[in-house]
């Protein structure tokens, strides 16, 4: 099988690795197109000791399964796999649990293969209706809605999302079905184009009005994203973290209790809501891809996602 494969912040093409061997309750699958995240590129700068073959945004068509009825379906998968019985996984809190295994992150091979493996459970039918294209993207719009199960917004809420990436479009996007007054803190010009082409407005840091801000989403990972939001959020407002950070940042803790502020850490989402958004077509990420690349080219497509302000590149086995 042929894979891209991370060990020791190296990444590399293999051409002869094994297939997966799925373990009981899993199926396999022939991933179609696979999809380069921020995440990735962190694993690759070393945010987390990972070896093994990154990847965790795909769509596949399952080859493999205990259910004939599944295999040749179109599918996209949930990225946690679990152990369904610890206390988090008995409380419902699955993307928590304390044995769990993550796509392309932690503990089981990821999507930029031929082929991966995953449970049943966390398998999702992709309907007709929904292109390859656009369902690639399903794991980080859910990641998007995940911010309206933590946070209620309305169309009275004064909302600023501070980066406008691969996520960030896709927060945008979201949030704007809601109605709220809604800003977006962009830094490259392709970013502003997509944002205005869909009607929301972009803001420069340098003119954004401080502590003004019901709802406050920081999407960049950067401590300069940090500090912009933490500026922005108005006293008894909230704070949602959508990026992990590389690293240590300096915190003011001081203006965290003093104005009150609530702070959100948020990060996989509702997958059912993801595919009735595309299916809907009440989202449109598409308009994020900027390049596809075939999988033995996927050295020079994580170079090109590495590049300031690139947005979506896949990768097709």
């Amino acid at each position: 099988m042929r894979a891209l494969w991370l060990e020791e912040q190296r990444l590399s093409l293999r051409e002869a690795l094994p297939e997966p061997c799925p373990r009981a309750g899993e199926a396999v699958v022939r991933v179609r197109l696979a999809g380069i995240c921020g995440t990735d590129l962190e694993l690759v700068r070393g945010y987390y000791p990972y070896t093994g073959i990154p990847g965790h945004e795909f769509v596949g068509e399952v080859v493999q399964a205990d259910d004939p009825g599944l295999v040749g379906r179109r599918v996209v998968g949930e990225i946690n796999a679990v152990c369904g019985e610890c206390e988090n996984c008995r409380a419902g809190r699955r993307s928590h649990c304390e044995r769990r295994d993550v796509l392309g992150i932690r503990g089981r091979h990821g999507a930029c293969a031929e082929y991966l493996a995953l449970p049943v459970q966390n398998l999702h039918p992709v309907p007709d209706s929904v292109p390859d294209e656009a369902a690639v993207f399903m794991e980080p719009l859910a990641a998007a809605l995940q911010i309206q199960t933590q946070v209620a917004v309305n169309p009275d809420s004064r909302v600023l999302l501070v980066g406008a990436g691969r996520l960030g479009q896709l927060i945008a996007q979201t949030l704007a079905l809601t109605g709220c007054d809604l800003q977006v803190v962009a830094r490259h010009p392709q970013q502003c184009r997509l944002l205005a082409g869909r009607g929301i407005p972009t803001v420069e840091a340098a003119n954004l009005a401080e502590r003004r801000f019901d709802l406050v989403v920081e999407a960049t990972g950067s401590p300069s994203g940090f500090e912009l939001a933490l500026k922005a959020v108005r006293p008894r407002g909230t704070l949602v973290l959508k990026s992990t950070y590389r690293g240590e940042i300096s915190v003011n803790f001081s203006a965290l209790v003093v104005d009150e502020i609530s702070v959100v850490g948020s990060r996989c989402g509702p997958f059912g809501a993801a595919l009735r958004c595309l299916e809907r077509r009440l989202v449109d990420p598409t308009g994020l891809i900027e390049a596809e690349y075939p999988l033995a080219r996927g050295l020079e497509a994580f170079a090109a996602a590495g590049q300031p302000g690139a947005l979506k590149y896949l990768l097709r086995p």
